[in-house]
């Protein structure tokens, strides 16, 4: 059944963006005891550069002398990170513990 335009213009006035639903979304952090960790390194595989592009939630950056950093607070636990390293043994990813990590208001 096809939507007339009438349709698609209602529908894309009360679309919602991604960025709007994931404001919703609450992380509670394990404080000391993060899930994700980024194996030590002099230089970045392309993989960790990578990551500071890609990841949904912006978790990756990389500091001022070159390595690639994580900060797991606001972590989506969405895997891409465990997708592009998970063979090259770059991260070490880990389910947080009971409780703790992203709490999503939308599923």
């Amino acid at each position: 059944m096809a939507m007339t335009k009438l349709e698609m213009g209602a529908a894309a006035q009360t679309a919602v963006k991604v960025e709007e639903k994931l404001f919703y979304n609450r992380y509670l952090v394990d404080a000391g005891r993060p899930h994700i960790t980024v194996r030590p390194h002099d230089t970045p595989s392309a993989a960790l550069l990578a990551l500071t592009r890609i990841c949904p939630a912006g978790c990756y950056s990389q500091a001022d002398g070159g390595q690639v950093e994580i900060a797991s607070d606001g972590c989506m636990e969405c895997g891409t990170c465990r997708v592009l390293c998970g063979e090259s043994g770059d991260i070490e990813w880990n389910y947080p513990r009971g409780g703790f990590g992203v709490l999503y208001k939308f599923g």
